[in-house]
């Protein structure tokens, strides 16, 4: 049993049965395990994307040329695919704690070292721990946010984190404009900052706590209930919810799990919706740049347009938390894929008109991160505490491998459509997406995970 819990005893107290955190207000000590976890989510997106801000003053300082980095950002892919598929296995093994505090410190201390080290073969080493770490870390939060909040505000609260955690985007946009130009040499603390985040695991240490519907899956009912009332100060009695948690099972089971007949339909519906999310969220990121300089633009204006438009991200995560519980999750789904289609569409027939260009591409990030975040809550919410996060990590290493088939078509669309074509692709997969989740998805908003499942 852990040392930070400490059982009270029986009968202090009327008990009151309930699922969990269902019908809890978040307030107090359990207001503050998500503040925990946004901190630690806002340095693990800082050290996903900090590589992106200094590629070309990394360039210039190791005498290196584009094919070096675009070898450190395909194998940090493969790295982030495989903190997928492994951080969802870990995580239903030896819990959501023990694993979430495991990638914090991965992610923080390869981003130390990537700080420090001349060699080439090292940094690209510590570079795909990073992409281990980080993406282990995003799996890990995407389950336990939703296994931790109650019912009717999962949504909500995936949002609101994820908005004040990627206000670190046109922070570190900022950070890089005004660091990086002062020595070759400047990079180095955009990664030294990114390590801050191994300080947070001490905090964590203490205060992050195990999921209790994790700890009831492992037949520890009575930690369970005091991890509820540590947090809440309201005594639930689980002994209703621990007669819906499915047998005890092993890894090949939970893969057998994702794909028996029981769950076949929403893993193929989530695997086609979570690749055509995945493909426009991560290409356009990496490419938009480039594109914009093609089509006409100086690398400054590329540059500033992209800045500008990042400051979307976190305005739209904020509209998630708004929206995400309304509609079954299924509408908002569909309603803001359906508009950053629109606005992708607008932009690549947008000319060369600077401010135009900003507008649409801002509105753009403006939707997506809806799109994005309401799929990863209803992601987990889809499968049960047993193979949640194995199916959660398996779903999005998919995805992340879609990402990498899906890059050298991007020169061939380029090549026979230009601009309009490689944004319509984008466009196009999103369009699909919010299809194929108004005709095949189900409702899963405000909804017990128990009842779901």
């Amino acid at each position: 049993m852990p040392k930070d819990v400490e059982l009270t005893k029986p009968g202090e107290e009327t008990k009151r049965s309930g699922f969990y955190f269902d019908g809890i207000p978040v307030k107090g000590k359990y207001l503050s395990l998500f503040l925990l976890v946004m901190v630690a989510y806002f340095f693990e997106q800082w050290d996903n994307n900090n590589f992106g801000f200094i590629a070309a003053s990394f360039v210039q300082s190791w005498g290196v040329d584009m094919t070096v980095v675009s070898q450190i950002t395909g194998w940090y892919f493969i790295a982030m695919m495989a903190g997928g598929l492994l951080g969802g296995v870990i995580s239903d093994l030896i819990g959501r704690r023990k694993t979430f505090l495991l990638s914090l410190v991965i992610f923080s201390a390869a981003s130390i070292v990537n700080g420090f080290t001349n060699h080439l073969g090292l940094f690209i080493i510590a570079r795909l721990f990073t992409g281990f770490g980080v993406f282990c870390m995003m799996i890990v939060s995407i389950t336990y946010l939703s296994e931790m909040s109650p019912a009717e505000s999962r949504g909500k609260w995936q949002g609101l984190i994820s908005a004040i955690a990627l206000l670190c985007l046109p922070l570190m946009a900022v950070t890089a404009r005004l660091v990086v130009p002062i020595s070759a040499e400047a990079y180095r603390f955009l990664f030294y900052f990114g390590g801050v985040g191994f300080l947070i695991f001490f905090i964590a240490l203490k205060g992050l706590k195990e999921s209790p519907r994790w700890l009831v899956a492992k037949g520890r009912v009575a930690e369970a209930e005091q991890i509820i009332y540590d947090l809440t100060g309201q005594r639930i009695d689980l002994s209703d919810a621990a007669k819906k948690v499915p047998p005890k099972t092993n890894f090949a089971q939970n893969i057998a799990g994702i794909f028996s007949k029981a769950y076949l339909r929403r893993t193929i519906v989530i695997l086609i919706m979570t690749i055509l999310v995945t493909i426009p969220m991560m290409s356009s990121v990496n490419w938009i740049t480039l594109l914009l300089n093609q089509k006409g633009f100086t690398v400054e204006q590329s540059l500033m347009i992209s800045a500008l438009a990042l400051i979307g991200s976190p305005i739209g995560c904020f509209i998630c938390s708004l929206v995400s519980d309304k509609g079954g999750r299924k509408i908002p789904f569909a309603v803001f894929a359906f508009l950053y289609t629109g606005f992708q569409l607008l932009f690549a027939f947008s000319g060369t008109n600077f401010w135009y260009c900003v507008v649409l591409y801002f509105l753009a990030n403006t939707s997506f991160p809806v799109v994005t975040y309401v799929l990863m809550s209803y992601i987990a919410e889809s499968y049960p505490t047993n193979m949640r996060n194995t199916a959660t990590g398996l779903q999005n290493g998919v995805a992340r491998l879609s990402v990498s088939l899906f890059q050298p078509l991007i020169p061939l669309i380029y090549a026979a459509w230009s601009f309009p074509g490689v944004i319509g692709s984008f466009a196009a997969c999103s369009f699909l997406a919010g299809a194929v989740m108004l005709v095949f998805g189900w409702r899963t908003g405000g909804r017990s995970l128990e009842e779901i499942n």
